[in-house]
């Protein structure tokens, strides 16, 4: 019998893609697969267990034991947009090691919630499972926005994940993600000052302990590219010299036509 394996991220699609799985093949060889970066919004753990409740599985958690912070000083490298190597480390690698320990991969089909306004990122994923085979129930019709899946969950029951409410493109690493751009840092900035505080300080203790021009944002000043650091980002919100471009999630938006 194949063993159906939902990278369970605490994101809106990694939940519609399992329940999709379940709807179709049933839950009795249905594994939700979390892997914890420990540095998650709290919220994220109750939709989690809501989600589980709800499909009437357990969820199964992987944990490196590390944060993002500690694998950049760890290897030497700090995290940015372009390279974050707390990805492979405390995702990929944790719950890779499970699959290796627990399943077979002739008999296991290892799916992710990749919707359809992202397949750009689908051949990667299925390269980076290898041998695994990996599925997109989200990639097939019906194509539903990220507003429709939230909509439908309300629809549930089920509260979302509040990251979403205050307009998060994402629910990971509790609004400090290193691959977020400026405008997520500002909002975190606005809505988790004492997150952002911290991100900061880590920041710039990265900065002295290796004596590099490093930072999580970048800039480009007349065609040459250099460091933001998220100091330098706050003091330019709080001198007024920035803002940030305000978004309101809609509640109630259609889904999207295939």
């Amino acid at each position: 019998m194949t063993r159906h394996v939902i990278q369970m991220s605490g994101g809106i699609g990694s939940f519609w893609a399992a329940k999709r799985v379940a709807d179709q093949h049933g839950t009795a060889d249905l594994v939700l697969l979390f892997a914890d970066t420990l540095v998650e919004d709290e919220d994220l753990y109750r939709f989690l267990g809501d989600a589980a409740a709800h499909l009437g599985v357990e969820l199964v958690t992987v944990r490196d034991g590390r944060t993002p912070f500690e694998v950049y000083f760890d290897e030497h490298f700090l995290g940015n947009s372009r390279l974050a190597p707390c990805t492979k480390r405390l995702k990929q690698i944790p719950c890779r090691k499970w699959l290796e320990a627990n399943c077979d991969p002739a008999d296991t089909v290892v799916y992710v919630g990749i919707d359809h306004a992202e397949q750009r990122r689908i051949p990667g994923v299925i390269k980076g499972w290898s041998p695994w085979r990996v599925e997109f129930p989200m990639d097939d019709e019906p194509h539903w926005s990220k507003d429709g899946m939230l909509d439908e969950c309300r629809a549930l029951g089920i509260a979302v994940p509040r990251l979403y409410d205050l307009c998060y493109e994402h629910n990971n690493c509790g609004g400090v993600c290193v691959r977020a751009g400026r405008e997520q840092w500002l909002l975190t900035l606005e809505v988790f000052p004492e997150r952002y505080a911290e991100a900061e300080r880590q920041e710039q203790r990265f900065r002295e302990e290796f004596g590099k021009d490093v930072a999580i944002l970048t800039e480009t000043v007349a065609g040459v590219k250099r460091p933001l650091t998220l100091a330098e980002l706050r003091r330019r919100y709080e001198g007024g010299l920035i803002r940030r471009r305000r978004k309101t999630r809609q509640l109630a938006l259609a889904d999207v036509a295939a």
